[in-house]
């Protein structure tokens, strides 16, 4: 164990998830990829409705915007904080290749209101674009918050203030506080980086309320140990989990995130990871019809990119 209180997660050269098993290596991503049979998707989807979310929120309101994929907007109070932004083409280090975005984005970048704190959960491309970055510091105004190890990429390309934190870590912001939690995932950009940082998810902790972003995660016992901080509003994975075989170390899928609600006893949840970019053999919507279908769907919302929530 660690001071945070969680178990240690880095052995002096490489983080890992303790205790789990661990994401499959590039000889699996082979066998993967030699024998991956994905759902059919269609190219591209004409059924987004862009929105403009409002410069601020009033009173105690809680008001989260699905923007596409893991890209979220938390508004409370005066605090805007958006998550894991992307608003590039594909999901991937270059322009001609790579996963390729299958929807718009629910809101254009230049739309966003003014962003006070950006949280990126880890360094893989479609959690961490540096073309947005870039474009949300030239907007000006807003911290970085990455875990561990993140920062010195962000600060090789101007992106500043950056924050990193450790599980366990906390920083305080003017009116909200910001706690990394663990996720069972690993990082990578190229092929000799593995696991090199670290990956993690938020508790975001107002005055009236706390909520969970989860980032990317495979499900475990980690989401007993967020559930003592009662998070009254969960923002949970569910794409990217087929096949199985290869993505549960790192992937939930839609039944294992309706566990991970239970287990967080949050009185709400959020679908992300989702719809926009297609990442595994797991079709493009598979994942929200199967989320629907299952119950309890009526606490466990599925919105579409541009579409908001609210929660007093």
């Amino acid at each position: 164990m660690n001071d945070s209180g969680f178990p240690r997660h880095f052995d002096g050269r490489r983080f890992y998830n303790p205790d789990v098993p661990q994401a499959r290596g590039f000889l699996d991503v082979f066998r993967w990829k030699l024998t991956s049979r994905p759902d059919p998707s269609p190219g591209f989807i004409l059924d987004v409705e862009q929105s403009i979310p409002p410069p601020r929120v009033q009173g105690g309101e809680l008001r989260i915007t699905l923007v596409n994929h893991s890209t979220v907007l938390i508004q409370q109070r005066a605090s805007n904080i958006l998550t894991d932004p992307i608003w590039a083409e594909r999901a991937s280090p270059l322009s001609w290749i790579g996963p390729k975005r299958r929807r718009k984005p629910g809101v254009r970048l230049e739309d966003l209101p003014h962003i006070h704190a950006v949280l990126i959960s880890h360094n893989h491309y479609d959690h961490l674009d540096l073309l947005t970055l870039r474009r949300l510091v030239a907007r000006g105004g807003a911290r970085f918050i990455v875990p561990r190890g993140v920062a010195q990429l962000l600060r090789s390309k101007s992106i500043e203030p950056t924050h990193e934190l450790d599980w366990g870590e906390s920083l305080s912001l003017s009116d909200h506080t910001v706690h990394c939690v663990p996720a069972l995932h690993f990082s990578s950009r190229r092929i000799y980086d593995r696991n090199k940082t670290l990956w993690c998810g938020y508790v975001i902790e107002y005055p009236e309320q706390l909520v969970y972003f989860a980032g990317d995660t495979a499900f475990g016992s980690h989401f007993a140990q967020i559930r003592e901080k009662s998070p009254h509003l969960a923002v949970l994975p569910i794409g990217a989990y087929a096949p199985r075989w290869f993505m549960s170390a790192v992937h939930m899928n839609p039944e294992e995130a309706i566990r991970a609600h239970g287990i967080l006893a949050a009185k709400n949840s959020i679908a992300i990871h989702h719809g926009t970019f297609q990442l595994a053999d797991d079709g493009i919507d598979v994942p929200k019809r199967q989320l629907v279908a299952s119950p309890p769907h009526q606490s466990f919302l599925v919105l579409q990119n541009g579409q908001f929530a609210s929660f007093p």
